[in-house]
C-alpha cells in the first residue's frame, strides 16, 4: 500500500523532490546562525553604553556591516522557513495554508529589505 497519490505516482513525485532543499537550506542557515548570534552579541555586549555616534560608527565599518547582512537574511531565511513548517503540520484548510504562505513570505521579504536598507543606510554613511 503506498501513501502517494495516484497522480504523484505518475508524476514520480513524492516528499523527497522538494522537501531535501527545504531541509538543508533550514539546517545551513542555523549553522550560520550559531556564529553571527555570538558575533551579535559579543558586539553589543562590547558597545554597552554607548552613545548613538559610536554605534553608528561601529555599524559602519564594512566588516561589521557584511557580518549584519549576514546574520540578517540568514535569520530571516530560517523564520520563514521554519514557520512554514508550522504552517504546512497545523493548518489543514488548503485555502487558509496558502494566505498563510503568502502572508509569511511577504513578511520575511519586507523584514529583509528594511533591514538590509537601514544596514545599508549605516554603512554608506547617508
Amino acid at each position: 500500500m503506498s501513501l502517494k497519490t495516484p497522480l504523484a505516482r505518475v508524476r514520480g513525485l513524492g516528499s523527497a523532490r522538494s522537501g531535501v532543499s527545504h531541509y538543508w537550506i533550514q539546517r545551513l542557515t542555523a549553522i550560520a546562525l550559531v556564529p553571527l548570534t555570538l558575533w551579535f552579541i559579543a558586539g553589543l555586549q562590547s558597545h554597552i553604553g554607548d552613545d548613538y555616534a559610536m554605534m553608528r560608527a561601529w555599524l559602519a565599518q564594512p566588516l561589521t556591516a557584511i557580518f549584519m547582512l549576514l546574520f540578517v537574511l540568514a535569520g530571516v531565511i530560517h523564520m520563514r522557513l521554519g514557520m512554514q513548517v508550522v504552517f504546512e503540520d497545523y493548518i489543514h484548510n488548503e485555502t487558509v495554508k496558502l494566505v498563510h504562505f503568502i502572508a509569511n513570505t511577504c513578511f520575511a521579504v519586507g523584514l529583509g529589505v528594511a533591514c538590509v536598507f537601514a544596514i545599508l543606510k549605516i554603512s554608506l554613511g547617508s
